[in-house]
């Protein structure tokens, strides 16, 4: 069987688990916003991260792969942790002024940012065709953020700067997917989160929550473990050209969840930044499949 042949067999899968790990970690981000009200961000991101890591060890243990936590390339791994853990904070932060579904769109902007820095950072080309689809999406980021007039929202800039960090981060995972595996990378960010954000528990902000609320906090690492879980199996079973959009998805989760439980309504403007945002981004993507199939 080529290799061609076993993408078709498995891209019904593989957008299964791509909409599956995108509904997943939009739940995690749901719980995590309810639970900001009355914890610290960095409470939340401690207890989180330790629920990602422990099933994640226990699962690399069993499978006999804990070699793939082997880390090569230390200086890149330290560099790109420290941008997830900035991201981490920024988007966490983020979720608790903005509409869940805003949030989450105003960071999937990543992509575009991630094909502008391609040209400076990666000497790869970019055609006046994505160009064009980038000036659109950031377009779109604009409309959301509205940096003219009275109705500025500053909090918009939360996600936006998570999807700059992110786009770095994720160039420099292109850079060392070659020798680190995806549970490296995942371990070594995650780690170095927890570190930090416990670094700032220790002026005594942390909260002894009730409960129901350990159990959400359990609940969010245990979901997000799962759905990093889903995206990166999502990329073995299939083409990323085929699957990326479906990541997209993670919208729709969002809207559900902040209509059914905190009634956000996006406005009209909002509703248009969406669709510039994701339209663009699905589109680069598209773009981008066609050269590589060209090259």
């Amino acid at each position: 069987m080529t290799e061609s042949q076993g993408y078709r067999t498995h891209t019904g899968r593989g957008i299964l688990c791509m909409v599956a790990g995108a509904g997943l970690l939009t739940i995690s981000d749901g719980a995590v916003k309810w639970l900001t009200d009355g914890y610290p961000v960095t409470q939340i991101i401690v207890i989180r991260g330790a629920f990602i890591l422990l099933p994640m060890f226990i699962l690399a243990w069993r499978m006999g792969k804990l070699s793939s936590l082997r880390v090569t390339k230390p200086g890149w791994q330290a560099l790109r942790a420290i941008l997830f853990t900035v991201s981490v904070f920024l988007f966490l932060n983020g979720l608790r002024f903005n509409p869940l579904a805003i949030n989450t769109a105003i960071a999937f902007a990543s992509p575009l940012i991630i094909t502008a820095l391609a040209v400076p950072f990666l000497g790869e080309s970019v055609g006046w065709r994505r160009w064009g689809a980038i000036l659109v999406g950031f377009g779109g980021v604009l409309v959301i953020v509205r940096p003219i007039g009275e109705s500025i929202n500053l909090y918009a800039l939360l996600p936006l700067a998570t999807a700059v960090t992110g786009a770095f981060q994720d160039i420099i995972t292109r850079r060392i997917s070659d020798t680190e595996s995806a549970l490296s990378v995942l371990f070594c960010s995650t780690t170095l989160t927890m570190l930090v954000a416990a670094c700032f528990l220790l002026d005594g902000t942390w909260r002894l929550p009730t409960l129901f609320d350990f159990y959400l906090l359990i609940l969010t690492g245990l979901l997000s473990g799962a759905a990093h879980y889903l995206l990166i199996e999502t990329f073995v079973l299939a083409e990323a050209a085929v699957v990326a959009p479906f990541r997209y998805s993670a919208l729709v989760w969002g809207l559900l969840i902040g209509f059914f439980v905190w009634s956000d309504v996006p406005t009209s403007s909002d509703w248009l930044g969406i669709v510039l945002i994701v339209g663009s981004g699905i589109y680069i993507i598209h773009r981008e499949s066609i050269r590589r199939r060209t090259s």
